[in-house]
C-alpha cells in the first residue's frame, strides 16, 4: 500500500493506492490487448478479404498461407471466424476487467494455439525460406504462450480492487477566519 500526504492549507489530503496484484493486472491487460488485437485484425482480414489473406498473410512481404496449399475460400473464412471469436473473448475480458473471463480467453488461445503450432512445426512448406519458417514458428508459438501466461498470471480476485477515495483531515482553528 502506498500512502501520499499533501498539505491543503487547512489540513492534509490523504491518498492511498492499495496495489493489490497491480503488476499482475497490468501484465494481464497487456497480454489480453495483444491477443484481442491479433484476433480481430487477423479475423477481419480473413473474413472480409479471404483471397488477400491467402495471398499475403501476414503481410510485410511474407506469404505464409499461399505456400501451404491451394486456396479454399471456406477454410480461410473459417480461420477468420475462429480468430474473430478468440479476439472477441479477449476483448470482453479487457472490457469487463474480469479475471475469470481472462482465464477462459487464455485457455481458448492455448487450446487453439498448441495444435496450430504443432501443425506448423511438423509441416514446413518447401517454398518457405528458413528465415520465414522460423519467424512463422515464433509467431505460432506466441499464441499459446500468451494463453498459458494469462492462465498463470491472472489474479485470484475476479475484479481489480478499487482504490479508496482520497480524504482530507482538517485541522481545528485553521482555514476561513471570517466565521469566528
Amino acid at each position: 500500500m502506498r500512502i501520499s500526504l499533501r498539505g491543503t492549507g487547512d489540513g492534509v489530503r490523504v491518498s492511498m493506492r492499495l496495489e493489490i496484484n497491480r503488476r499482475r493486472w497490468i501484465a494481464l491487460f497487456i497480454m489480453l490487448g495483444v491477443l484481442a488485437a491479433t484476433g480481430v485484425v487477423t479475423g477481419l482480414w480473413a473474413v472480409f478479404a479471404p483471397e488477400s489473406f491467402y495471398d499475403s498473410y501476414p503481410g510485410f512481404g511474407l506469404r505464409w498461407v499461399r505456400v501451404d496449399g491451394p486456396y479454399n475460400h471456406h477454410l480461410v473464412a473459417d480461420v477468420g471466424a475462429f480468430f474473430l471469436a478468440l479476439g472477441a473473448i479477449s476483448a470482453a475480458a479487457l472490457y469487463y476487467r474480469d479475471s475469470v473471463i481472462a482465464r477462459i480467453a487464455g485457455l481458448a488461445w492455448l487450446v487453439f494455439g498448441v495444435p496450430h503450432f504443432l501443425y506448423h512445426a511438423f509441416h514446413r512448406p518447401e517454398a518457405l525460406s528458413g528465415f520465414s519458417y522460423a519467424l512463422s514458428l515464433v509467431a505460432a508459438l506466441l499464441l499459446p504462450a500468451l494463453g498459458l501466461a494469462i492462465l498463470l498470471v491472472a489474479p485470484r480476485e475476479r475484479f481489480p480492487v478499487p482504490e479508496p477515495a482520497p480524504f482530507t483531515f482538517k485541522f481545528p482553528g485553521r482555514g476561513n477566519t471570517s466565521q469566528r
